[in-house]
């Protein structure tokens, strides 16, 4: 399949055909997109078939190939909206020039802030992750993911060396707690709850930035 390059370098295949859309179609594969999306995040990508998204779209499974030629089509449109629109905002925020602490912040800030609009782009990655990625069609995924980590390595390591940050943390390690931190409240954060995006992100740059604990720090290396 012939894949497209992203503002950020990634290869993402599902905008090509949509491009060629436009008006009354563009927005019904758009709708179906959003209820294929939803069938995904609810019963996985593998259990979810043809004939459930079109039943949910009210249509027959012959005309969903009007829009799109499979399901792992449209699963990458999911994706790869997510992708670009988060990788998009990272580089953004490294491109502001800010101190670590400031972009890794505001990188926090972003990441809490896809829980809402992508979450059931992020729901499918959380759950069907190591079946999509043994297709060569969503290799894109790893390569996105090892983009996303050395943006978040460089910026630890960054304040490490101005001393911002504690010398004695493994950067790729913290990343991954911040990462999974980040993705994985998609299971449990709900809209309307005490805390918005907002005020979890900020609640957990604050965790991470000043700590849990008082008093003279026991955890520092000798």
């Amino acid at each position: 399949m012939t894949t497209r390059k992203n503002s950020a370098g990634t290869a993402t295949p599902a905008k090509r055909q949509r491009a060629t859309s436009s008006g009354a179609a563009s927005e019904r594969r758009d709708h179906l997109v959003k209820l294929a999306a939803e069938l995904f995040a609810r019963k996985g990508f593998q259990a979810t078939t043809v004939r459930e998204i079109a039943e949910e779209a009210g249509i027959l499974s012959g005309s969903l190939y009007h829009h799109f030629d499979s399901k792992e089509t449209i699963v990458d449109e999911v994706l790869a909206t997510f992708l670009d629109d988060l990788i998009a905002r990272y580089r953004a925020a490294l491109e502001t020039g800010g101190d670590p602490r400031t972009v890794l912040s505001e990188m926090v800030r972003i990441g809490f802030g896809t829980l809402e609009p992508h979450r059931a782009a992020i729901t499918v990655m959380q759950n069907d992750w190591n079946y999509l990625q043994q297709f060569e069609r969503f290799n894109y995924l790893v390569k996105a993911e090892e983009e996303v980590e050395q943006m978040w390595v460089a910026q630890i390591k960054a304040g490490q060396g101005v001393g911002l940050f504690r010398p004695d943390v493994d950067a790729k390690l913290t990343y991954r707690m911040i990462r999974d931190t980040i993705w994985v409240a998609v299971r449990w954060f709900r809209p309307g709850g005490r805390l918005n995006t907002t005020g979890l992100a900020e609640h957990y740059i604050t965790v991470l930035f000043d700590g849990l604990a008082t008093g003279e720090r026991t955890s520092q290396r000798a």
